[in-house]
């Protein structure tokens, strides 16, 4: 894995003091694709009120320039995928919670992160919070940014057990428990892994639809690759989380509903289906020491609030 280089860490007067309500650590992933989105964002950070920040810029694979003096830079040699760029980040900063935002996204509420901190203080046993997520220029919203089998309203709050993960926040406690993200997995389902993780580590994972982060609607067109990491990863999240017959339970029924949905797609099919042969075949965790499936606690936990692991 690529080392991390600390490229700038605030002076002394510049760090946040002791004594604040809420202290945060702050991790936004950047390739330095989007510097105006960038600077979007880091500015809606810096603005948020009744909160104590620590905030690091990672550049994955990009050497972070020309941003807030107050911000910490973290150069990544190479890009490392999303999940592990994530942890990466995480080393360089501290607080009582996390937050996690993407280079595209912003807050329009200066007292969000404030919001999310009230929440889990009041109610300890949430470990991980995904705001609703809206593009302020629209009012179309993919039903996709509601991380719930049944979509409902984006308004309504609820347990779910999978976060669109451009902007997620957490008791630090909880993302330690938990393990952090899945860093082999590149991109694609790292926020199901995450939030499984958070259920078993004996927290709950909200839904806040009252709170917003913005993100503008993407094209939603995908290519190969991205049918590839969307099976393999499926398969790697059975495969390591789950126990037989758990884990064979969860990817036949995805693998169904993958192939009733593409079935006059062959274009997306054939890369679908090379990924999950590929899940099937290699073990990025094969040399891990510790276990790495769920407990059965957490399994029933899951179930009892609604989603048993198998679909």
């Amino acid at each position: 894995m690529a080392r991390a280089t600390l490229l700038h860490e605030p002076a002394q007067s510049e760090r946040p003091r002791n004594g604040r309500k809420y202290s945060f650590g702050v991790v936004v992933l950047t390739q330095g694709k989007r510097p105006d989105d960038l600077r979007r964002g880091l500015e809606s950070l810096l603005a948020q009120k009744g909160v104590e920040l620590d905030v690091v810029c990672v550049g994955n694979g990009w050497d972070p320039v020309g941003l807030p003096g107050s911000v910490k830079t973290v150069m990544l040699p190479e890009n490392v995928g999303i999940p592990a760029g994530r942890n990466q980040g995480v080393q360089y900063v501290d607080g009582e919670f996390l937050f996690f935002l993407d280079d595209d996204a912003w807050l329009p509420d200066d007292t969000t992160l404030m919001q999310m901190a009230q929440l889990m203080r009041t109610k300890p046993s949430i470990g991980l919070i995904q705001p609703r997520v809206a593009d302020p220029t629209r009012d179309d919203a993919p039903k996709r940014w509601i991380p719930r089998l049944r979509k409902g309203s984006p308004d309504h709050s609820s347990n779910v057990f999978s976060v669109w993960e451009g902007a997620v926040c957490l008791q630090r406690k909880a993302y330690d428990r938990a393990g952090g993200w899945p860093a082999p997995f590149w991109y694609a389902h790292e926020g199901i892994e995450l939030a499984w993780r958070v259920w078993d580590a004996g927290y709950q994972v909200w839904y806040m639809g009252e709170l917003t982060v913005a993100h503008p609607v993407m094209d939603p067109k995908r290519h190969a690759e991205y049918f590839y990491m969307n099976a393999r990863n499926r398969v790697w999240l059975a495969r390591r989380n789950l126990p037989w017959p758990f884990s064979w339970a969860y990817v036949g029924s995805w693998t169904a509903v993958q192939t009733l949905r593409w079935r006059k797609s062959p274009e997306q099919l054939k890369p679908w289906f090379n990924g999950w042969k590929d899940g099937w075949r290699d073990d990025p965790w094969a040399d891990d020491e510790e276990p790495h499936k769920l407990s059965s606690r957490g399994l029933l936990t899951m179930s009892v609030h609604g989603r048993p692991p198998v679909i």
